[in-house]
């Protein structure tokens, strides 16, 4: 059912539809009309470009939509810190723009395009079925109506900050994409995090030729073996995530109270500073309410609720001749468009491979293996096979093509009833491939 199946973006956009409202008081109607008005806008984008585009060009939108909001709230908030020092910036203009009809409007139905486009993306990437996008539309009405009652029932001294808001909004966005491996920001932040660190170490070793200082003692490697971890990628990747809420909330903390010093009746000044000292702490639950949704979001980005097709290697062998050949039909049958892994072994070393059917019907024959990360394998959902080591997405129409973290393609004779691959030269591309991503992690040699 659709809205099972849309859960947590249906729970984004109702807190995305109450911070709004809280955000823009006195604006509710701009709110409810412009931000459902968006949602329709983003369903309905959606389903006429998966209908007239390949499915990678709409999720790739998508995509680029959220990102582009995650560098927006890391503007706000370092502008947001550096304006809570006392220095003046120049965005007094933005801010009084926030509180007019059109931002109420504008970013209502932005936000409305984007969480409208998430959610269709849910459904149209996989059956592109409009009643259910209509019943969605519906669904998400209702709840912006249900949004509206709540907000009007919420204490009058729970106050939102313009940037409060955005941290909130683009927080509720991340988790609701967070679910879709193709649309999920956190898995390949950690990536580029961890890919970043790499090349950097790696260049600097090589450029101040450390592998040729005695100096450089076996505990030294150890230590520097660290930064090619996975682990460099993650913990990176999650100060990226979490420093624009962070730096909002200390720009919401360093807000100076107000001056009480011509005041002479010291019970008013008292109360003048509680009530400002109140307020700060109400502008501070939205902020820290964001870091735990941002905390939701890398949780599910890093353990998705999607099971991976990642069938146990079958152990084949080869032929006097030296060829492994694996029939296409059988107990297996390797035209299903399925990935299925295999085993072989010889005089002491082994090598893992698949064999998968491209979308454009070629059978492709891969090391379980790519040339950049370590050998942890591939599994495959939604489209895509995904590496296990580093995250990464990449679309079965480019599996089978060399580069990046796509797995090692193998040279292979298709028949007419089966595939046959040079067992020597799988053997030695895998040990190739292994040696290659492991030089720099043992020591850089």
């Amino acid at each position: 059912m659709v809205a099972v199946k849309l859960i947590p973006q249906l729970i984004s956009w109702f807190g995305i539809v109450l911070v709004l409202l809280r955000g823009f008081p006195g604006l509710r109607s701009v709110v409810t009309t412009t931000s459902i008005s968006g949602f329709a806008i983003g369903v309905s984008g959606a389903f006429f470009m998966f209908r007239s585009l390949p499915a990678a060009i709409p999720f790739g939108a998508v995509k680029s939509a959220l990102g582009v909001s995650f560098l927006l709230l890391w503007g706000i908030s370092v502008a947001a810190i550096y304006r809570s020092t006392g220095r003046r910036v120049t965005i007094s203009s933005g801010a009084r723009l926030v509180n007019t009809s059109i931002g109420a409007g504008t970013g209502a139905v932005l936000a409305g395009i984007i969480t409208g486009l998430v959610c269709a993306c849910r459904i149209s990437g996989t059956d592109g079925n409009f009643p259910k996008l209509l019943f969605l539309v519906l669904i998400a009405g209702i709840l912006t109506v249900i949004a509206l009652a709540v907000e009007k029932r919420l204490p009058a001294s729970l106050t939102v900050s313009p940037s409060g808001m955005l941290t909130a909004v683009v927080a509720l966005l991340l988790f609701c994409s967070s679910s879709s491996l193709r649309l999920d920001l956190f898995s390949p932040l950690s990536m580029k995090v961890m890919k970043g660190v790499h090349d950097f170490v790696h260049q600097f070793m090589e450029s101040v030729l450390i592998p040729d200082h005695l100096f450089v003692r076996s505990v030294v490697w150890g230590y520097i073996g660290l930064l090619f971890g996975k682990e460099v990628g993650f913990w990176g990747g999650m100060i990226i995530w979490f420093t624009p809420a962070i730096l909002i909330a200390l720009a919401i903390n360093f807000q100076r109270l107000p001056s009480v010093a011509h005041i002479r009746q010291g019970a008013r000044r008292r109360k003048l500073l509680a009530d400002a000292i109140r307020n700060k702490r109400m502008l501070l639950i939205t902020p820290l309410f964001s870091l735990a949704i941002f905390a939701a979001a890398a949780y599910q980005s890093s353990f998705p609720s999607v099971e991976y097709w990642d069938p146990k290697p079958e152990p084949v062998t080869a032929s006097p001749s030296g060829e492994i050949f694996i029939p296409k039909k059988g107990e297996i049958n390797l035209e299903d468009g399925k990935l299925h892994k295999y085993l072989f072994k010889q005089e002491g070393k082994e090598a893992r491979f698949f064999v998968l059917l491209s979308p454009a019907g070629q059978l492709t024959v891969d090391l379980d293996a790519c040339a950049i990360c370590k050998p942890d394998g591939y599994g495959q959902a939604e489209g895509s096979v995904i590496c296990y080591y580093c995250k990464t997405l990449i679309p079965l129409d480019t599996v089978g093509k060399p580069g990046g973290c796509n797995p090692v393609p193998i040279q292979f004779t298709e028949k007419a009833d089966g595939v046959a691959i040079d067992g020597m030269t799988l053997l030695n591309a895998w040990s190739s491939t292994v040696r290659a991503t492991a030089r720099v992690k043992e020591g850089g040699k």
